[in-house]
């Protein structure tokens, strides 16, 4: 009984496939909370301290709005490399004829890690001056890389994909995911000079991945 189970069960792409977008969407609107709207009492404060006059209560909430430029950048980032690792595991799950136990949880293992992508960004937000918190950033984005390059080359040996895959898909796919992670580490590696520069790259690197256009139908992947 229990070897008909394994057999059977972690069968259905389109089970995994619906989960996985069940938690990047939790995942993706996590990271807004980090962003706070400036407190009416501070700003009331301030502006009755310095800025008195009709327009010193603008002129602060303004100060206050700009402060929150790097978290929102970061928001972006956060966002950004969610979108990235969505549309690569979907890459791979639109291509497979089934599933097994094992890829399964190679993707479960994968989407675990994607659940924590709200700390990893809010702690890179908090001491965004920090080697260490970027150090953590780039683990967690090495951490998704593998997990990811992991379960493609398991149903490349399980034959698990489909007989009309396009031929070379799966070798641009791990050519993708090698380069990507290759980038990345040179990105982090700059936050020796400076870590605003690292986290400026990185999200460059996102959105030339986003609005690149496709010259082959490989490169989709």
């Amino acid at each position: 009984m229990a070897t008909a189970y394994h057999r059977i069960v972690g069968g259905s792409v389109h089970r995994l496939s619906a989960i996985s977008d069940g938690i990047f969407a939790v995942a993706m609107t996590l990271l807004v909370l980090d962003l706070h709207v400036p407190a009416l009492q501070l700003l009331h404060a301030q502006h009755a301290l310095w800025a008195p006059g009709a327009t010193g209560g603008e002129r602060q909430l303004w100060h206050a709005l700009v402060a929150l430029a790097p978290r929102l950048g970061i928001f972006v980032l956060g966002f950004l490399t969610l979108g990235m690792f969505w549309l690569g595991q979907q890459a791979q799950l639109d291509h497979l004829a089934r599933g097994d136990r094992h890829l399964t949880w190679i993707h479960l293992t994968f989407l675990c890690a994607v659940s924590l992508m709200p700390f990893s960004t809010a702690l890179l937000a908090e001491y965004e001056t920090y080697r260490v918190a970027l150090l953590v950033y780039w683990l967690h984005l090495l951490t998704l890389g593998l997990l990811l390059l992991g379960a493609l080359r398991y149903a490349e040996r399980a034959k698990l994909f489909r007989s009309d895959t396009p031929e070379g898909l799966v070798a641009a796919a791990r050519r993708r995911i090698v380069v990507a992670q290759a980038l990345y580490a040179v990105s982090v590696a700059l936050g020796m000079v400076n870590t605003y520069l690292s986290v400026a790259l990185i999200v460059l690197l996102q959105l030339n991945s986003a609005v690149a256009p496709d010259i082959r139908p490989l490169n989709r992947f």
